[in-house]
């Protein structure tokens, strides 16, 4: 995989993803991964342990194309709660940077009112580039 972080000169470099990222190779798409186990069990009611186990997820499925965490070029995340989501800061950036290590993709976050899985509070989706 090639890919290049777009960061357009004078901006300030942001925090824990990437304006925008180019890149060519075999695309894969992950639908989006909440906080629950193989059997398809939420792991737990607490925002971080949700989003830990998403990310998990993204990394097995991901695996499954050959792929790693370091070719991912975008994630999308759906959360139930922006102060949950703020308040899990500290906890979410250990888990990314145990899973993803030092990958920032390009990254949304967008605030919803609920995800189809009624006791799951975050959902996320990746893009990634082989």
């Amino acid at each position: 995989m090639s890919h290049e972080v777009l960061q357009p000169e004078g901006w300030a470099r942001p925090r824990g993803y990437a304006n925008g990222v180019a890149a060519t190779g075999r695309q894969i798409f992950v639908s989006g991964q909440i906080g629950w186990d193989p059997e398809q069990r939420i792991v737990s009611d607490d925002f971080a342990a949700q989003t830990r186990q998403a990310l998990a997820n993204i990394v097995d499925v991901l695996a499954c194309a050959g792929a790693a965490p370091q070719h991912v070029v975008r994630l999308t995340w759906y959360v139930t709660s922006r102060d949950e989501y703020n308040a899990s800061l500290a906890a979410i950036g250990a888990s990314y940077r145990e899973l993803f290590g030092r990958n920032f993709p390009a990254m949304s976050v967008v605030v919803v009112a609920a995800l189809l899985e009624p006791r799951a509070k975050v959902e996320i989706e990746a893009t990634a580039v082989v």
